[in-house]
């Protein structure tokens, strides 16, 4: 397939990009910075600016399926506006040239608890996530209402880390994977595998779902 990734420099993107080159896509890397990312085979790097909808209209054109690994930074102070403005000018861009698969990394602050409650507005979630949780749950609750792309939402584990790949994972769809009476968790790499898998086989299309160990 010819697939579009966005945030390939970022920590979750990276993995995305190596997992999509290891089963042999063609990538083609947005990039507002293309010095940032080596030459690969199969890899294309295209500068464009996603906070402009038209460089992204005409950078994803023609290709089969986008993957939004978009996130302004953890540490950004503006990240909870510049997040949903960018995720906003992607989403417009995609509806501009007629792709219409796009998979959308997210956050685990919108999953639900027990109670019906989401994890982002539980007394103990952490004050430094909060405002790129609440922008995440934001652009989840737009993104539901649109029926022109066939859109999928990937909300991580509680627990993302750093590491190679440590073996299968399971799904859910609105509430975290536990581990036990403990959160789940899973390594980036595995994770890279969950978002490349549904990209192959859509099984959440116009739907989020969320994966764990």
């Amino acid at each position: 397939m010819k697939i579009a990734l966005i945030g390939a420099t970022g920590f979750v993107g990276a993995a995305v990009l190596a997992e999509l080159l290891q089963r042999g896509h063609s990538v083609g890397a947005l990039a507002r910075n293309p010095a940032k990312l080596a030459a690969q085979d199969k890899l294309t790097v295209i500068k464009a600016d996603v906070l402009d909808s038209e460089q992204v209209a005409t950078a994803v054109a023609g290709y089969d399926a986008v993957i939004s690994a978009y996130n302004p930074g953890w540490t950004n102070p503006n990240i909870h506006d510049e997040f949903l403005q960018g995720s906003e000018a992607i989403l417009a861009g995609l509806r501009m040239v007629g792709v219409k698969r796009v998979l959308v990394v997210g956050g685990a602050g919108s999953l639900y608890l027990p109670d019906g409650s989401q994890l982002v507005d539980s007394p103990d979630f952490p004050a430094e996530w909060k405002p790129g949780a609440l922008a995440a749950r934001e652009l989840l609750n737009r993104i539901r209402k649109d029926t022109v792309l066939d859109w999928t939402f990937l909300s991580p584990p509680v627990h993302l880390e750093p590491g190679a790949h440590e073996g299968p994972y399971r799904v859910s769809e609105e509430t975290p994977i536990m581990a036990g009476n403990a959160p789940g968790r899973i390594t980036v790499a595995d994770l890279a595998v969950a978002i490349v898998d549904e990209i192959e086989t859509p099984k959440f299309v116009q739907k989020r779902f969320t994966v764990g160990y």
